[in-house]
């Protein structure tokens, strides 16, 4: 019988840290920010919070880091976080959250290319079996399906499916911690966001306190501090049971939407969490072929 001894089981919960935070990004986007500015609000989740990381540790990248930081930055942050803020505002939460869901399937196919990692039927079972109790959470009759917000959907899970999966293929170099990791994605994606970003959305809009709130927590918790556990865990962990963790951010979208904003769930919702709950756990056990 395979079991997960009890260091695994901390390492897991640490990295399960960054898609809980995430899920906060549905309500905090529709309930606090400013709409209309989904590169600004990417740019603001991620530069800040990579500067403070980078003045913290005094730790630059060195040789080929250089380039790969600045491809896994813009694959991680700089192109996933507008087009996850895109969709957001786009979309219902739960079409949202489904597109998403489905990042662990992607990472297993890029396992077995990128990675060289066996296919595993198991690993296609869970994730399918995790889109669908996601998709039995947060998808209702009125769910509507505007094209550009489900292509950025569908384009922020692969660029994060592939950045999971080169983040694992090349490691982290000696002498650099998670931290300084972490800090050097974020300001690569910052970086690239900053130009992108006042292009098309030109002046910044009007912030307000809840704003300023709504952006210290996805900089501060959603983006530095989720990081530095998401990345410390990639290379702790299996990268496809670190990717499958990311089913907890519909989840916690969904159950903030019950409690935040007074949205139902009943008897299908809950058998959703009840599957999606089931694919998680059994992703973090080790499968064969």
């Amino acid at each position: 019988m395979t079991t997960l001894t009890s260091g695994t089981l901390t390492r897991t919960a640490l990295t399960a840290f960054a898609p809980a935070v995430w899920g906060t990004t549905y309500v905090v986007t529709t309930e606090l920010l400013p709409a209309g500015h989904p590169l600004f609000a990417g740019l603001m989740r991620a530069l800040p919070a990579g500067l403070i990381a980078l003045a913290v540790t005094r730790v630059l990248p060195r040789g080929v880091w250089w380039w790969r930081a600045a491809v896994l930055g813009v694959l991680n942050i700089g192109l996933f976080f507008p087009l996850l803020f895109t969709a957001a505002e786009r979309l219902p939460g739960g079409v949202a959250a489904t597109l998403g869901a489905g990042q662990p399937l992607v990472v297993a196919v890029l396992a077995v290319g990128v990675l060289h990692e066996r296919p595993s039927v198991a690993r296609f079972a869970w994730g399918l079996a995790g889109v669908a109790g996601v998709g039995l959470v947060v998808l209702g009759p009125a769910a509507g399906f505007d094209t550009a917000g489900v292509l950025a959907g569908l384009g922020g899970a692969l660029a994060m499916a592939l950045g999971v999966t080169l983040t694992k293929r090349w490691g982290r170099p000696a002498g650099a911690g998670p931290t300084a990791f972490a800090g050097w994605q974020l300001t690569a994606g910052g970086v690239f966001l900053v130009p992108v970003t006042f292009l098309a959305e030109g002046a910044p809009p009007s912030i307000d306190l809840p704003a300023v709130a709504g952006y210290l927590w996805l900089g501060l918790a959603g983006g530095l501090l989720a990081y530095v556990l998401w990345f410390r865990g990639i290379g702790l962990l299996p990268v496809t049971s670190v990717a499958v963790l990311g089913l907890l951010s519909p989840m916690v979208a969904a159950l903030l939407g019950a409690l935040v904003l007074g949205q139902e769930l009943g008897p299908v919702q809950l058998a959703g969490f009840a599957l999606a709950l089931t694919a998680m756990v059994a992703g973090q056990l080790p499968h064969e072929r």
